[in-house]
């Protein structure tokens, strides 16, 4: 049978080693577990049917057994009746009965073997998928957080970019405030300097306006002394 020829390759074989060498674990453990899955198959169908020849074996070595132990009864019952000629037959069946028992549990001795390998192959298979299984879970699991790291990463590098461009940015502002600044201290000093000569000349302004209407009421007031003369001239008419 090929899977029991197999048989020392599966139960030698280091899974964890084999992915340890692997440039692609994922990819392989999928390979694996593919044959695997071939493997336990064909494992699952020869252990039925060593099983079974196990099972024949063992009932026809019961059944040869039970013959050897009636032929030796019914040799006994021949001698007693005085039958030599029958005993004799008995034991000569007797002696092929018990020839093939010792066939029988050479069928019998390597059936069992044979269902004790398919049982460990059987067992290694389903451990190993288990484990490939766990693998393959774990690498996902890696896989994943190394796609999240990637995104960060790139992420962060763009954060990175725009931190620069802000910097550049910032700096522009920074120029732009300062010849803001200067051009208004510039106006401020420009505007000190018209507002000096105004201040002065309004002075003088003021000044002038003042004196007019120093003289208006000057004038106001001779109005008001002639007023008051009017008034008394006529006032001594009357008398």
């Amino acid at each position: 049978m090929e899977i029991l020829r197999r048989f020392r390759d599966i139960m030698s074989s280091n899974i964890n080693a084999l992915l340890d060498k692997a440039e692609d674990p994922e990819k392989m453990i999928d390979q694996y577990l593919r044959d695997l899955n071939r493997d336990l198959g064909k494992v699952k169908s020869e252990t039925a049917t060593i099983m079974a020849a196990e099972k024949r074996a063992t009932r026809e070595l019961e059944e040869c057994q039970t013959d050897i132990v009636s032929m030796q009864k019914y040799a006994v019952k021949a001698l007693e009746a005085g039958n030599e000629e029958d005993a004799r037959k008995f034991l000569n069946k007797k002696a092929e009965y018990t020839a093939k028992e010792t066939d029988l549990k050479t069928a019998k001795e390597l059936a069992s073997a044979n269902t004790v390998q398919m049982r460990q192959m059987h067992d290694k298979l389903v451990a190993d998928m288990g484990e490939l299984e766990s693998r393959r879970s774990i690498l996902k699991g890696k896989a994943s957080v190394a796609k999240t790291q990637k995104k960060v990463n790139e992420f962060t590098s763009s954060m990175g970019g725009a931190s620069r461009s802000m910097s550049a940015f910032d700096k522009m502002e920074a120029k732009i405030n300062q010849e803001l600044d200067e051009a208004n201290a510039m106006a401020e000093l420009n505007k000190g300097i018209g507002e000096d000569i105004e201040n002065l000349a309004s002075k003088y302004d003021t000044d002038k306006d003042v004196e007019n209407e120093l003289s208006a009421l000057k004038a106001q007031l001779n109005v008001d002394d002639e007023l008051a003369a009017l008034k008394e001239q006529l006032q001594t008419k009357k008398e």
